[in-house]
């Protein structure tokens, strides 16, 4: 293998396991409180935290970016996801705003919180998607370097 190939293949782990670590982090978070106190409750939760560690999964995106830049591969994957990312995270904010949600005018409930949350599942759906191409890219980064 290469020093390039190298430092590619490092650049996808190290992204993709950041990606990774803001969509997994809420359910280790929330298995831990239910090892701890013996009791199974969903209200803990924490459905924001992956858009709370954008800037983690931006970092993630970022390195995730260069890598397929330099190998070549899965480039247009890894870029949508980043853009449907990054619109949907501000279009959840800007109908927060917009809504009264943010501001605490508007109760959570009804039309207006379906919107919100409808924004947050695609932010959440494209970091699932931006992480399984970094995991593509590595997959076939591994394969390439094997041959």
């Amino acid at each position: 293998m290469s020093r390039k190939a190298g430092f590619t293949k490092v650049l996808a782990i190290l992204g993709a396991a950041l990606v990774w670590l803001v969509l997994l982090s809420p359910l280790f978070f929330w298995l831990a409180f239910t090892i701890r106190s013996g009791r199974f409750d969903l209200a803990h939760l924490d459905y924001l935290m992956p858009a709370e560690l954008f800037l983690v999964a931006l970092a993630g995106a970022g390195l995730l970016s260069w890598a397929a830049l330099r190998a070549r591969r899965r480039v247009k994957w890894i870029l949508s996801a980043l853009v449907i990312a990054v619109l949907a995270l501000v279009g959840m904010q800007g109908l927060a705003v917009v809504t009264g949600l943010a501001h605490g005018e508007t109760q959570p409930g009804g039309w207006e919180w379906g919107l919100v949350v409808g924004a947050l599942v695609i932010y959440i759906l494209a970091l699932a998607g931006l992480g399984t191409g970094g995991i593509v890219l590595l997959g076939e980064l591994s394969k390439k370097a094997g041959a």
